[in-house]
């Protein structure tokens, strides 16, 4: 059985459209021999798109962008690219290669080709799995330096390369081969076929997204019970300590109802408000450490920021 390590760069991504202008590989045996290493260079037939949308963070491929023209579009390498990845000699894999196989997909669509066939692995979800940290997304970049392996951040062969190396170092890890690699991390492999594609999932990443999910729901609930109290309150007319003062909390204040409700309460009793409105409110409450995005708006509008145990203060003055 030979390894197939791809990785593919785009001139531009759409969600209609990739244009492909790199498909790079490394083929190599069970015992990681390289036995061949490849750039595939292919005229995307449109202009380079390599900025996000407000024409930033653009990336630099380390190719003459004036060599792309000289070169063939997709459809006169597709064979090739078709017949490397669907060798059923071959097992192929990828870093985040879900988006990869995304391109192909598109790309096929685009210059209406056949489906590709063939499944597939991500050694970065082998890396999370190994680390049992599904929280981020890790890059190659930060993997390969962990690992030691030296390579040109999107030169598409190099990244192949790189990824190569991390699959090798885990098999190394468990003593096993590359293809028993996926059963004992416990991940199944992905696979594209009729342009429909499922992805490669790990029962930790399952067990993760099911964990967030419940999270998700309980702070749902929660917010629901808190703003069902807000919204039954009322200003003391006769005024009080806090008149003319309208509060709102972090995010994570909120959250925990066996504080907020009662604080909520106790402000309205004192002649305050609670407003969900920033633009409405004169003080903002959030602990000291919490620089979620709601705390850095209330800091955009210069508002007083006191903490749970100031706040505590001035309910108890």
């Amino acid at each position: 059985m030979k390894l197939v390590f791809f990785d593919i760069e785009c001139a531009g991504v759409h969600k209609t459209y990739a244009k492909i202008c790199v498909f790079g590989y490394v083929v190599c045996d069970e015992k990681f021999h390289i036995l061949k290493k490849e750039d595939i260079l292919i005229n995307p037939r449109g202009r380079f798109e390599l900025t996000d949308r407000k024409g930033e963070k653009g990336i630099v491929l380390p190719y003459e962008y004036e060599e792309f023209k000289k070169q063939p579009p997709f459809p006169a390498v597709y064979p090739k690219i078709k017949q490397l990845l669907e060798d059923k000699d071959c097992f192929v894999m990828g870093h985040a290669v879900l988006n990869d196989v995304k391109y192909l997909n598109l790309e096929t669509r685009r210059f209406r080709l056949p489906s590709f066939e063939f499944e597939f692995s991500d050694s970065q979800l082998m890396f999370m799995t190994h680390i049992n940290d599904f929280s981020r997304q890790f890059g190659l970049e930060h993997i390969a330096k962990e690992l030691g392996v030296e390579f040109t951040p999107h030169r598409a062969a190099d990244d192949a390369y790189a990824t190569m190396r991390i699959v090798e170092a885990l098999c190394k890890a468990y003593s096993c081969s590359p293809r028993e690699l996926p059963e004992v991390l416990k991940i199944s492999n992905g696979r594209i076929k009729n342009y429909c594609i499922s992805r490669p999932v790990s029962r930790g990443f399952k067990k993760f997204n099911a964990e967030k999910h419940a999270a998700r729901l309980e702070r749902s609930k929660k917010r629901v019970e808190f703003y069902n109290n807000l919204s039954r309150k009322r200003v003391n007319k006769k005024g009080g300590p806090l008149a003319g003062k309208t509060f709102t909390f972090s995010r994570a204040i909120e959250d925990s109802i066996d504080k907020s409700i009662p604080y909520v309460d106790k402000i309205y009793a004192l002649g305050g408000r609670y407003s969900q409105r920033m633009e409405n409110c004169n003080i903002y409450v959030g602990d000291d450490g919490d620089n979620t995005a709601r705390t850095q708006s209330a800091a955009a509008r210069a508002l007083p920021r006191i903490t749970c145990e100031q706040l505590e203060d001035l309910l108890h003055d």
